[in-house]
Parts: C-alpha cells; sequence; structure tokens
C-alpha cells in the first residue's frame, strides 16, 4: 500500500512515539489523497492522525513474539542493499 510506511513492531530499540506518529501520518495522507489538508478539513486530519498512531502504539505494545529483536541497523543496511541493486 504505502512504501514509506516501515514495520516497526520486535525492534530492539523499540519504536518510539515519533516513528508510529509518523507512520500515522503516511497512512491518513494516502488514504485522503493529499499530504497537506485544507484548513477547513485540518482539524479532521489531525484527529485521525493521532487516533490512529494512538490504535498503533496499542497494537505494538500488545503484541508478542518468541524471536529476539531484531537490530535496526542491520534491517537498515538489508534495505539499502536492496536498494543499491534495485536502482543501480
Amino acid at each position: 500500500m504505502c512504501r514509506n510506511i516501515k514495520p516497526l513492531f520486535n525492534f530492539d530499540p523499540p519504536a518510539t512515539d515519533e516513528e508510529i506518529h509518523d507512520a500515522a501520518l503516511q497512512f491518513v495522507r494516502k488514504l485522503s489523497g493529499t499530504t497537506k489538508p485544507s484548513k477547513r478539513n485540518e482539524a479532521a486530519f489531525e484527529r485521525a492522525v493521532g487516533s490512529i498512531a494512538a490504535c498503533a502504539r496499542e497494537l505494538l505494545d500488545s503484541m508478542e513474539t518468541s524471536q529476539p529483536p531484531r537490530d535496526r541497523e542491520e534491517v537498515a543496511a538489508k534495505a539499502r542493499a536492496r536498494n543499491a541493486v534495485r536502482f543501480a
């Protein structure tokens, strides 16, 4: 759906509130079809971002796994390697 929304579960250190907010913002932008809402829709847009961020935080906090936490730098390095091959 949205290439800019990255998985946030099972990382060490855990996802920050800012990362969750950014993912929620990207999701709302995708759904609404706009990156910046009009003044008339700004309050609804921000409410949606806050609501989705809260639900995402609740989801991430309640999920469990038996897998060890993933290393953020290792995952980022793999993504950079994939992109280097893809866009080379």
